[in-house]
């Protein structure tokens, strides 16, 4: 009966997980920056929509089932890779701005994926991650405020947009983060971090160089690379404990913060999963009432026409 008792109260525990209400700012949230942030690392691949993914130039060819390429997606002639282009751009706007949020969320999910199968030459972090999150936004109430849904409903006489909806959708986010990073530190370690305290060092040289990165490996004492070293790995290998633990987990999400704008800043085309990532981890462990201040102010200074 005890045995019972404890799976009875497991099942209550991660049933109030995942139902408990949370404040709605924190969906609006990702469905304005996340969103950016792949339409960001997309846009370098759009504008050659018809070399991207169309027949214009030059394309993998079909191996004809050869164990490294377990699936082919044949280039899409050029007058239909810029529709595919285009629709994913409207619905990414779409979805930014709440405009029928989930049809506009699921057809930019099924874009992005489209996309990252087609040409995998071109599929990075972002790529990857990108469909799952959009997902999160299509099969969740996202666009109940603070978007041109909630405006169009309210001229329409609605009064029914929420303040608060069902935590599942964040808490996935916030499961995520922690896996992901957990993921690359186990990886980090698999690898030379552990070996070698150079490893960051070597990074600063190659062809993603900034001025920034320049800057700071000119700058900076060689014995600071080996710290941000290990503190990094400590940070992704330790993610599931610093984010689970309460007293930890706002210091967490800062170093979080921290570490992603200088991979922005110091590896040039990484800046778009860089400000994923940020997305992600502002939307999931902002404190709520700094959410919900940050939407206030919004509405103070812009009016309250996409309030809901």
């Amino acid at each position: 009966m005890n045995q019972i008792g404890r799976q009875q109260s497991l099942g209550q525990i991660l049933t109030r997980f995942f139902t408990a209400p949370i404040p709605i700012e924190r969906l609006a949230l990702l469905r304005i920056l996340a969103p950016l942030a792949i339409l960001g690392f997309m846009s370098s691949r759009v504008i050659h929509a018809d070399t991207w993914i169309g027949n214009g130039g030059f394309s993998v060819p079909d191996l004809g089932g050869d164990w490294r390429q377990p699936f082919y997606l044949s280039p899409l002639p050029v007058e239909l890779s810029w529709l595919v282009a285009l629709t994913l751009v409207v619905s990414g706007m779409a979805t930014v701005l709440g405009f029928q949020t989930a049809w506009a969320a699921g057809i930019f999910a099924l874009t992005l994926g489209y996309v990252a199968l087609a040409d995998r030459l071109a599929a990075f972090t972002v790529s990857k991650l990108s469909p799952t999150v959009v997902l999160v936004l299509c099969f969740s109430p996202s666009g109940a405020r603070y978007s041109l849904d909630s405006y169009l409903a309210r001229r329409k006489g609605s009064t029914d947009a929420p303040a608060h909806v069902t935590a599942a959708p964040i808490r996935f986010c916030q499961l995520l983060l922690p896996v992901f990073y957990c993921a690359s530190g186990i990886a980090k370690i698999e690898g030379e971090w552990l070996d070698r305290f150079d490893v960051l060092w070597t990074h600063l040289h190659d062809s993603y160089q900034t001025p920034v990165s320049y800057l700071l490996a000119k700058c900076l004492p060689g014995g600071a690379w080996p710290v941000f070293q290990i503190t990094t790995l400590l940070f992704e290998a330790g993610a599931p404990i610093w984010f689970a633990w309460k007293r930890a987990r706002l210091l967490a999400m800062a170093y979080g913060i921290g570490m992603h704008i200088l991979i922005g800043l110091m590896f040039g085309p990484v800046i778009w999963f860089a400000l994923l990532m940020i997305a992600l981890l502002l939307a999931s462990y902002l404190p709520e009432t700094w959410v919900q201040w940050l939407f206030g102010e919004g509405r103070r200074l812009f009016g309250r026409t996409m309030g809901g």
